[in-house]
Formats: C-alpha cells, sequence, structure tokens
C-alpha cells in the first residue's frame, strides 16, 4: 500500500457470532464525522458463515475499506485473532473495540485528535440490558437516539450517574476525564494506541483467553513507557447486552495467573504474541 493511500486509523472491532450486533456497529462507523482515512477490520473469532456474509454484503456499499479476518473456533482466542488483525492493519493509530459496542460518530475522530505519542486512550462506555438491547432498531441508531439519556431512560433504562457521561461535550469531557477516580487501564471495548507501540509490546498475549487479557496488553504498554490517557467522558459507545457461555473457571485461573506474572515480572513484551503473523 502506497503512502498517500494508507489510512490514519485501522478501527479493530472483535466479533462471535453476533451478527446483527455487528450491523449495527458496522453501520454507525459508515456515519462517522472523522474527515481523515480510516479502515475497519472485523477480527473474526470463529463465527459462522452468517458473519461473513453480512461483511460480504455490507462491503459493497461501505465508505471505507472493510476487511474481514477469520480464523476457526477454538473456543475463546480474541488474543490470537487481535493479532491477526493488527498484522493486517495499515493505520499508523490502532482503535479497539468490540462488535455490539455501537459507537458516537465523533468517536474515530476523537482518538484521531487526541492520540499522542507516548501515550495510549482508553475510553468509556455506557452497558445497556437486554431488554433495551433488542428494542434498538438501525433507524434508532442512524437517527442518534440510542446516545440521548431521556430516549434510553424512556426506553426502560434506569436513570443512574452512568447517562452524564452522554452530556459531555468540550471542554468539559476535558475537565471531567482529568478528574475522574478511574484507573486508566486499557478497555478492549474503546481505546487506541500506535501501530509501533502495539508491535513494540509484541500485541496480544496469546497464553491468554478470558479474564484481563485487555488490561494486561495495557500494563504491558504502561512498563515500555505508554502511559493511560482517559477519553472515559468523550467517547462513550453503548455497549449491546451479550452472554458469556464461553468463559470457564479454568479460563479464569489461568488468565489471572498470567496476569500477575506480567505485573510481578513488569513483562513488556508478550512471549507469545503478535510476531508470529507480521
Amino acid at each position: 500500500m502506497s503512502a498517500a493511500a494508507r489510512p490514519d486509523v485501522s478501527v479493530i472491532i472483535s466479533t462471535y457470532n453476533s451478527p446483527c450486533w455487528l450491523e449495527f456497529v458496522l453501520e454507525s462507523y459508515f456515519l462517522q464525522s472523522f474527515g481523515g482515512a480510516f479502515e475497519i477490520i472485523v477480527a473474526d473469532d470463529g463465527s459462522t458463515a452468517e458473519t461473513g456474509r453480512l461483511i460480504e454484503i455490507l462491503s459493497r456499499r461501505s465508505p471505507v475499506p472493510l476487511i474481514h479476518v477469520w480464523q476457526s473456533d477454538q473456543g475463546f482466542q480474541k488474543c490470537r485473532i487481535l493479532n491477526k488483525a493488527i498484522a493486517k492493519s495499515a493505520g499508523e493509530l490502532l482503535l479497539f473495540t468490540d462488535g455490539d459496542c455501537v459507537p458516537q460518530p465523533h468517536m474515530v475522530k476523537m482518538h484521531a485528535e487526541r492520540a499522542r505519542f507516548g501515550s495510549f486512550l482508553t475510553g468509556g462506555y455506557l452497558k445497556l440490558p437486554e431488554s433495551l438491547s433488542h428494542l434498538i432498531s438501525l433507524e434508532d441508531i442512524k437517527q442518534g437516539r440510542v446516545f440521548k439519556p431521556g430516549w434510553l431512560v424512556s426506553n426502560g433504562l434506569q436513570p443512574s450517574a452512568s447517562l452524564l457521561k452522554l452530556i459531555f461535550v468540550t471542554p468539559f469531557d476535558r475537565i471531567a476525564n482529568h478528574l475522574t477516580p478511574t484507573k486508566r487501564t486499557w478497555n478492549g471495548h474503546n481505546s487506541s494506541c500506535y501501530r509501533a507501540d502495539a508491535i513494540a509490546v509484541n500485541g496480544f498475549n496469546e497464553q491468554m483467553q478470558y479474564g484481563g487479557e485487555d488490561v494486561e496488553f495495557g500494563w504491558r504498554l504502561n512498563f515500555s513507557g505508554i502511559r493511560g490517557r482517559h477519553l472515559r467522558f468523550s467517547t462513550v459507545p453503548v455497549h449491546l447486552f451479550h452472554r458469556h457461555s464461553y468463559v470457564t473457571p479454568e479460563m479464569l485461573d489461568r488468565s489471572k495467573e498470567l496476569r500477575t506474572e506480567t505485573r510481578r515480572l513488569r513483562i513488556k513484551r508478550a512471549e507469545l504474541g503478535l510476531d508470529q503473523w507480521l
């Protein structure tokens, strides 16, 4: 790919057998206000052919390159498929999210504008209950109703302080980002870093499955001198409901062991990671 054609941002969306939610998410990325060039890479951890057909159909009218990176279903292997997606990416900045997180129209723009060398960005989200998730239509997303607190409450969301995240505008979002006591950990549903930094820490740790695999990646960035910065009140995708039927106690125990080792030894680079796919 020539330098002129290279995208500024690669949006990497993880998914597994949830084509309905993925369609909502992709349609939302088609509506982004970002004026630069970006690409979308769907990191598919073993979905059936239905997801592939959806991506093929949507790619025909996508305003940006839409790439499907798939691997066979071998249980929860998110770290592996994310590394494969990074290897396929071309953007200088990598924005990671999930296929059940519907972004606001300014999400890509905000990550691109606030990116700084020597740091990664970590954003928030608003989790929706199952009933409301299934009530939402594509038109509700296109018209922006899903990001309006009043509409969400009138359709069943319990009022809470979390809704305040949807109303902050610049410069008040910057103040809230600075003042929040929430730790600046890497959040897989809404975080970005430079591609070079992801390569330097060897991507995601493929020895890990479910259980803090995103946080562990962020720790290795920290230990390499890449510090987290909040976008918690600046980008707030709505998180559609899904279950975690693929999670096992053994998986959680193993991931906890690996997280503890990374933190204790201040490991900077994954032993089993991105380099095998580059």
